[in-house]
């Protein structure tokens, strides 16, 4: 979309971004003009608000947090995976194993997290700082 001019631009995590910066190895080349760190740990989920108490949701919920959980204790064999079925390099996955933060469970969201994605998306002029923001609205199922 960058590439076509559909988008103006878009925010994507470092090594899931970084094998598209070479423009000679990329069928699509993008160009890294900075770098935010996300104010949220790995698998956030946004859902519509009427999926939120249905069945559907909880039981994707409830796998999305057993594949986490089997992810995280068994990290040589997230490794593999990521750097054989992903497309990444070895020595990235592992990096990015080091700085990733996983939840105790995907459902639900605190407050402040949404808080804090506000302020840190504000300061990089992606959302309107000046406007005020319903958090309150934008959390279907909030956590602890």
């Amino acid at each position: 979309a960058v590439n076509d001019d559909t988008a103006d631009f878009f925010m994507w995590e470092y090594f899931t971004s970084k094998r598209y910066y070479n423009v000679d190895a990329s069928p699509y080349p993008i160009k890294q003009i900075g770098e935010i760190y996300s104010p949220w740990s790995s698998w956030k989920i946004v859902a519509r608000s009427p999926l939120v108490g249905k069945p559907e949701l909880d039981d994707f919920l409830e796998k999305v947090d057993s594949g986490v959980n089997y992810f995280k204790h068994h990290e040589e064999e997230a490794v593999n995976y990521i750097s054989t079925e992903l497309d990444y390099e070895e020595a990235d996955a592992r990096e990015w194993m080091k700085t990733v933060q996983f939840p105790p469970t995907v459902r639900g969201v605190k407050k402040s997290v949404v808080e804090k994605a506000i302020e840190v998306l504000g300061k990089a002029g992606v959302v309107d700082r000046a406007r005020k923001h319903d958090t309150e609205a934008m959390i279907g199922i909030k956590s602890d």
